[in-house]
């Protein structure tokens, strides 16, 4: 499915920033599904840490589109969605996908309306970037609580993210590093 050579999923995400405004972050996952979850565990931790008049977190769980009326009022330049997704990867390997790269593969999902149409509504109602950022779960069974793997992965993220989208001092997003 995707290459399993060296991948940073920072210099993705880097480049993908570049010349953000104003930004929306949506965790998506279902609490009960283990790993799943872990999307709106990054959002939960990104919370109060980020410059909250440049950064909208949204913790979505199964029905983001509940959320896109929320999401065209903040008038967006960049739409991050966070998502576990079987990619055929290790266990917390993550990758930045595009919402047209969605075609070419079809993920498990919990998730009622297909992130792909999800992701091609706001595009076209916004004309904002959007792009998903998906994380191989090691396990979805009905539990709660994330694996280590994908706890780690989840740190990991969270200070990746932190560095694009923290309050400092009247940095912006394209100052990052």
């Amino acid at each position: 499915m995707f290459r399993k050579e060296e991948y940073d999923v920072e210099r993705e995400l880097r480049e993908w920033f570049r010349g953000a405004g104003r930004v929306v972050v949506v965790g998506v996952g279902n609490p009960i599904r283990m790993d799943d979850f872990v999307g709106v565990k990054i959002v939960r931790d990104l919370r109060g840490k980020v410059d909250s008049s440049r950064v909208m977190l949204i913790e979505a769980e199964t029905i983001p589109e509940n959320h896109i009326q929320g999401i065209i009022d903040y008038k967006p330049t960049h739409i991050l969605i966070i998502d576990a997704a079987m990619l055929e990867l290790k266990a917390g390997e993550s990758r930045l996908v595009l919402p047209n790269q969605l075609l070419t593969f079809s993920a498990f999902t919990t998730h009622m309306l297909p992130l792909r149409l999800f992701c091609e509504y706001l595009k076209k109602a916004l004309r904002a970037e959007v792009a998903l950022l998906l994380i191989e779960p090691k396990q979805t069974d009905f539990n709660e609580g994330l694996t280590y793997e994908i706890q780690m992965s989840s740190k990991e993220i969270t200070n990746i993210l932190l560095a694009f989208l923290k309050m400092d001092r009247g940095r912006t997003i394209t100052d990052s590093p």
